[in-house]
């Protein structure tokens, strides 16, 4: 059985939920963490800073990004500094544009030369990875965060855009390429061969890695005893 702890990807497990933070964390396999709006309204946060507060506990020194929520470009400048001084791990995510489709590369830029550590989140198209790695020169340490997961969603398969996107990042020593929101371990596994550096899961992947290279007949025969087991449960007659 193929371990998932040997894999050369970064596994980043993608919660604003404070008690699952707190399960993984232990996860030997979980190197860094990240969060978005969305996730942090399903999980009722109302307090930004205290919600900053108790993640930052929970991961310990490992990478976490947190993201600015503003649409203006301005505000999501002075946002991004606020978020940038909760600590040395934090980087700050900002997405490829607002929502005017207005690129955010401008901010970008500005925010790598004063050494804030952005992640560059909501991407999906090679022209959009090639404009943001375009402006991170200055870049003390950067993620670009493409969104494969999505990509699948719309019928294309993501692996030779996420191909191309490790090459026009080669060139970029302190940019990291990430795969996110992936839907199934297989991702895992894709995004580990082609080289990227970093893939988001959720607890219920998390979870699901545990069958990671496992013995297919094995795993047959696993289903089969479940079925049956299943049947005399629910006291099946015909």
């Amino acid at each position: 059985m193929a371990d998932p702890l040997k894999l050369s990807i970064k596994i980043f497990a993608d919660c604003a939920d404070i008690e699952r933070v707190s399960e993984m964390a232990v996860n030997p396999i979980v190197r860094g963490f990240t969060t978005n709006p969305t996730l942090m309204r399903q999980s009722g946060v109302t307090d930004y800073q205290a919600f900053a507060k108790l993640m930052l506990e929970k991961v310990g020194g490992r990478s976490i990004s947190f993201e600015v929520f503003s649409d203006e470009f301005q505000e999501m400048e002075r946002q991004a500094h606020v978020i940038a001084e909760w600590g040395t791990n934090v980087l700050v995510k900002i997405p490829v544009t607002n929502t005017k489709g207005e690129s955010t590369a401008g901010l970008v830029q500005r925010l790598s030369a004063d050494q804030v550590k952005v992640n560059v989140t909501a991407i999906m198209t090679l022209e959009q990875v090639e404009e943001v790695c375009g402006v991170l020169g200055e870049s003390r340490g950067a993620v670009i965060s493409v969104f494969a997961g999505r990509i699948a969603d719309t019928g294309r398969d993501p692996v030779p855009l996420m191909a191309a996107a490790i090459d026009i990042i080669r060139p970029f020593p302190n940019v990291e390429l990430l795969w996110a929101s992936p839907r199934e371990v297989l991702n895992v596994a894709q995004a580990d061969q082609i080289g990227c550096d970093i893939i988001t899961v959720t607890y219920d992947l998390l979870r699901k890695l545990e069958f990671f290279g496992r013995d297919l007949t094995g795993f047959s025969l696993d289903t089969v005893r479940m079925f049956h087991d299943d049947a005399k449960a629910a006291d099946l007659r015909l």
